[in-house]
């Protein structure tokens, strides 16, 4: 009967053990640490670092940052898994995943403002809108380099390809790396070259670049990025919610931050720099009730 009770006590044990190493969002150290998901895009990786470099130096949190895909990153906001995000752009490329889970997370309001998405070539090709893309396939090889699968932009271009009957195209699924060395390999070598675009982004600084027009207005028009809290946040972790709420950041900064990971791959350690550089608009941040 001991013998039974002890197997049945250490089973129970490990099965614990099991359930909080897979799950997270039940350990003990959930209270202790800050879980931001992001999808690695240019912008995300920048501002989530940025948001990780204060929360560490200036609250002293623990932070972990967790690169997902864009609706793997909605879903463990909704569900608890990690406490925010700080790139949801709305009202249109994450439209739809917000709509799914509006009422499983808090919107924080504005971080960004002046975002747009669309078609983007390189100046040097002659053609302007996206309806000119139909009579130019052989141009463009049949292609649309695009990104991660997952992201909204994605969907969209998939549905401009229906509005605009682009018959005969395919939109090459990849992710930013791959996109931006696509387009700078063409650039350099003035082939023409059609890929999936977003502002910010540090291509436009390095490459003479256009938006396509969207006379269909698939795309929608200028767009804001948000920050995203899970329901439960600002009861339990009301400095981390406060801050947030007042993370607002101009987009030559953001741009210009970018640039900075582009040119040495230490998103961390210029996120540092900014702070360092920028005590005023980081102490703004920090100057609501709670932080």
């Amino acid at each position: 009967m001991k013998k039974t009770t002890w197997y049945l006590i250490a089973l129970t044990a490990v099965s614990l053990a099991f359930v909080l190493w897979v799950n997270p969002a039940h350990a003990a150290g959930k209270k202790n640490v800050v879980k931001i998901a992001y999808v690695e895009w240019s912008c995300a990786t920048a501002s989530t670092n940025l948001v990780k470099a204060v929360l560490e130096e200036k609250l002293h949190k623990k932070v972990e940052i967790v690169p997902v895909s864009a609706a793997a990153m909605w879903q463990a906001v909704a569900s608890g898994d990690v406490d925010a995000m700080v790139t949801a752009w709305l009202p249109v490329t994450h439209g739809a995943y917000l709509e799914k889970v509006k009422n499983k997370v808090d919107d924080l309001g504005v971080i960004v403002s002046g975002a747009k998405i669309g078609l983007v070539v390189p100046d040097y090709v002659t053609i302007d809108s996206i309806a000119d893309l139909a009579g130019a396939k052989a141009k463009f090889g049949g292609r649309i380099i695009g990104i991660d699968p997952g992201a909204g932009l994605m969907a969209k271009t998939e549905k401009a390809l229906k509005e605009y009957d682009l018959k005969g195209y395919k939109l090459v699924e990849g992710s930013d790396a791959t996109m931006t060395a696509a387009l700078g390999d063409a650039v350099k070598h003035k082939e023409w070259i059609v890929v999936t675009g977003w502002t910010p982004h540090w291509k436009f600084g390095r490459w003479q670049l256009k938006y396509l027009q969207d006379p269909k207005n698939v795309f929608g028009g200028e767009e804001t990025i948000h920050a995203i809290a899970r329901k439960g946040l600002q009861q339990e972790k009301p400095a981390v919610y406060a801050f947030l709420t007042c993370y607002k950041l101009p987009m030559a900064d953001l741009q210009a931050l970018m640039a900075a990971n582009k040119d040495n791959g230490k998103p961390y350690a210029n996120a540092k720099k900014f702070i360092a550089d920028h005590p005023k608009l980081v102490e703004g941040w920090l100057a609501a009730p709670g932080s």
